[in-house]
């Protein structure tokens, strides 16, 4: 791993701001889709929903590899983001919020159209279902990336919601390897493994050093089910490191062949797992950048992932940033 470049890390994917709602098992089902995945919808679809929700909507900056980018500046290392931003004052307040956080925000791409936009819709259950606008994010092309924009970077985090243009997705792995980044993927939906499935295994096998995925990603990946050690073992075949995390179960870590299972931390109560598995990566990835343990990695992860599913929304509070890194002794 490269060691003397300014950013520990650059996250990849889409500058997306978060509209939050808590809504009955009743309103996901008329919307159709599968509930606890990711769908993307055209701009009207997407006001349509927010009008029936008016009042009812809590706004966050978020975007899946944002967010653990953000995360790891939280926890103290330098990291920017490559992704599109829009031409609103919604892309305006998304750059004030990363760079207020500790990211550089030079590397962001500047697009001609709105922001994009994500509404969860968190049910009872604290699932989250997922409507997804990219307005601007989805005009990123492969001309306005090079192996430039990783040279100065340690190491890229990729959302695998990338993998919907397999091209660009292609393209990044490419630029950030050739510029000597470690690099890892987080497979972000069973969705984007069925969309990608053709091409998944190869790409995990060339470029990715760490794959991040949760049981129903494994499962769509894997074709098995309820076994997650095993599961994280045929991940492990593709990559030097695999990641399984199965929530209030915990998760399994596979790295040549060897297993380690973490705990969970476990919490009073659950209100949104929005943004639980990004935290639980940047927890993963901070303790890998900075050369602890896998066990360690592991157990960090699993504490910011318990810390985000205590709030709305895929951001830890502020005041409990200190607490975290004083347990961690980080």
């Amino acid at each position: 791993m490269t060691t003397n470049r300014p950013f520990a890390c650059v996250g990849v994917g889409a500058p997306i701001m978060d509209s939050l709602a808590r809504v009955p098992e009743s309103f996901v089902s008329a919307i159709g889709g599968a509930k606890g995945g990711m769908e993307y919808v055209e701009a009207a679809r997407m006001e349509s929903v927010l009008q029936e929700l008016a009042g009812q909507v809590t706004e966050v900056p978020g975007g899946s590899a944002a967010n653990t980018t953000q995360a790891l500046a939280q926890l103290g290392l330098e990291v920017a983001f490559l992704g599109k931003i829009g031409n609103d004052s919604t892309s305006n307040i998304y750059l004030d919020n990363f760079r207020q956080s500790g990211g550089n925000i030079s590397k962001f791409k500047k697009g001609d159209l709105p922001n994009a936009r994500c509404l969860s819709l968190v049910t009872p259950d604290s699932e989250r279902t997922m409507r997804t606008h990219l307005g601007a994010a989805v005009t990123l092309s492969t001309s306005e990336i090079s192996v430039a924009d990783f040279q100065d970077c340690r190491h890229a985090h990729l959302e695998g919601y990338l993998l919907f243009n397999p091209e660009l997705a292609l393209h990044i792995l490419k630029c950030a390897s050739q510029a000597g980044c470690s690099i890892s993927l987080d497979l972000a939906s069973f969705e984007v493994v069925h969309a990608s499935k053709d091409i998944l295994k190869d790409l995990l096998t060339r470029y990715v050093d760490i794959v991040f995925s949760n049981e129903d990603e494994a499962k769509a990946f894997v074709g098995k089910e309820n076994d997650y050690p095993s599961m994280a073992r045929e991940l492990g075949n593709y990559s030097d490191i695999a990641v399984v995390k199965v929530g209030k179960e915990g998760s399994h870590i596979v790295q040549n062949g060897e297993l380690i299972s973490i705990k969970p931390v476990l919490v009073e109560k659950a209100l949104d797992t929005t943004g639980a598995g990004d935290a639980w990566a940047a927890g993963f990835l901070y303790g890998w950048l900075t050369g602890k343990p896998l066990e360690h990695s592991g157990n960090l992860g699993s504490r910011l992932g318990a810390e985000v599913v205590q709030v709305l929304g895929p951001r830890i509070p502020t005041n409990r940033w200190q607490p975290i890194k004083t347990d961690h002794s980080l």
